[in-house]
């Protein structure tokens, strides 16, 4: 994890513009009801910039922790409150209306995603790259069952699939589930046939859901065009940066063979962990050969060899691989409102089955994570960064709608309880609530950190 400037300003613009959205859904809603704003914040601790304006004299506030924000009503509970305001106060509103407030911070997370996915439908249409099988490791269960090179998935446990995307969500709730899945495949020839890929050891399934390991564990991925076996990336201090070689270096053969392809190259690295292997270059026009000691790394369950090198960016899809939908502007409203749907519904599944112990914990990412992941998409161009700012906002919407008590799901409970009850909760049920979720948030946060932290040293 390398992390610049680049990416610090890419997730600050995230984070605020995300709280932003989520604290204005709060203050539009408590407006629109009649709800007295005294303050409306982005971010938390010192003011760097604050301004009172409006009707009500609402405070309006850029503070210096930019993690987080608020809007602050008028309660009773807090504060006396003038006879002629008691009306406007918190505390005394319907029920139904403070809950429609809490509601609303996550309500417009969810439907800033929606309206960015519907722009992003519009702008792009909606394109699906086919499910075609590249690599398949031997012995892998992928090769146990029956995946080859060249074959095409075309429906997933009877349900016909898009393209990729759905292949790899549908992988990851069964994987968590009963770990059984049926591929309907499709050869390079035309020729059809059922495959069963099933993990029933449910420590290896919990494995499989770690970051990135998904389809790596299982022993098979999609189809890349062939990239040349050019150097593009050079991890500092391993192996191929320590024996001499350097970016923009042409890898021609390896222990005498030629290399057809960075593929090629890979698989040949990871045929000798722990070897000495000579490898012919080319490097401005002249031939050398350099000796590499390659490393070990763990690869599907297996030991294979690594040089910490990485290819050039690969070469783009041809468009048989590639199926294009231009969307008008309501049907890309639908298919962002169905998209978010989807995304929403899994980030439930995936989190339910992570308390039940099924789903790895190394999933969990914190400051450090995202910020790599919002500048990398910000690098990457406007349209994945829109898709990038889309999971954060729903991922937002979502963690505050679970029943913790500081998040708006446990407010609104807490308002459930109160009008079921016909009298607010005691207060040391409140006081016990907070603490109970101050706990479970500081845990699940340094969980999070930790995780990072485990990342950026390897």
């Amino acid at each position: 994890m390398n992390l610049s400037w680049q990416h610090l300003l890419a997730f600050l613009f995230a984070v605020g513009l995300l709280v932003t959205v989520h604290e204005f859904g709060h203050y539009w809603v408590a407006r629109r009801l009649g709800f007295k704003v005294l303050r409306f914040s982005v971010g938390f601790g010192k003011a760097l910039w604050s301004r009172t304006a409006g009707r009500d004299g609402t405070e309006y506030v850029l503070a210096a922790i930019p993690l987080g924000g608020y809007v602050k009503l008028l309660d009773e509970r807090e504060a006396p409150v003038e006879a002629h305001e008691v009306h406007r106060a918190f505390n005394r509103r319907p029920h139904w209306q403070r809950i429609l407030v809490l509601l609303a911070g996550p309500a417009f997370n969810i439907l800033f995603a929606i309206v960015v996915l519907a722009g992003l439908f519009w702008w792009n249409g909606v394109t699906e790259v086919r499910a075609v099988v590249g690599e398949v490791l031997p012995g892998s269960r992928a090769a146990q069952a029956g995946l080859a090179r060249g074959d095409e998935v075309l429906a997933f446990n009877g349900t016909a699939v898009a393209g990729q995307s759905d292949v790899v969500i549908g992988l990851l709730e069964e994987m968590t589930s009963d770990g059984r899945v049926e591929l309907l495949l499709q050869s390079g020839t035309g020729e059809r046939r059922t495959a069963i890929l099933s993990v029933a050891d449910p420590v290896e399934r919990r494995r499989l859901t770690e970051p990135e390991n998904l389809l790596r564990g299982l022993g098979f991925g999609f189809w890349t065009p062939p990239a040349p076996a050019i150097i593009g990336e050079l991890e500092a201090g391993g192996p191929a940066a320590r024996a001499g070689l350097a970016v923009g270096d042409t890898v021609t053969a390896v222990n005498g063979t030629a290399v057809a392809d960075f593929e090629d190259l890979r698989r040949r690295i990871e045929e000798h962990p722990g070897d000495s292997v000579l490898f012919g270059i080319n490097r401005a026009g002249q031939e050398q050969s350099l000796r590499v000691e390659v490393a070990v790394a763990e690869k599907g369950g297996r030991r294979v060899g690594r040089a910490g090198i990485g290819s050039q960016r690969t070469a783009s899809l041809p468009d048989s691989m590639v199926r294009r939908t231009a969307l008008g502007p309501g049907a890309s409203l639908v298919m962002g409102a169905r998209e978010a749907w989807r995304m929403t519904a899994l980030q439930a599944v995936v989190f339910w089955r992570m308390l039940l112990g099924h789903v790895s914990l190394k999933n969990l990412s914190g400051p450090l994570g995202i910020a790599e992941a919002a500048g990398n998409s910000a690098q990457s161009g406007v349209a994945a960064f829109a898709s990038f700012l889309v999971l954060i906002s729903l991922s937002l919407g979502f963690l505050n709608l679970l029943p913790v008590p500081i998040l708006d799901g446990g407010q609104i409970v807490y308002q459930l309880v109160e009008w079921i009850k016909g009298s607010p909760l005691s207060e040391r049920a409140q006081v016990l609530g907070q603490q109970l979720g101050i706990g479970l948030l500081v845990l699940m946060m340094g969980l999070a950190l930790f995780n990072d932290i485990l990342r950026q040293f390897g």
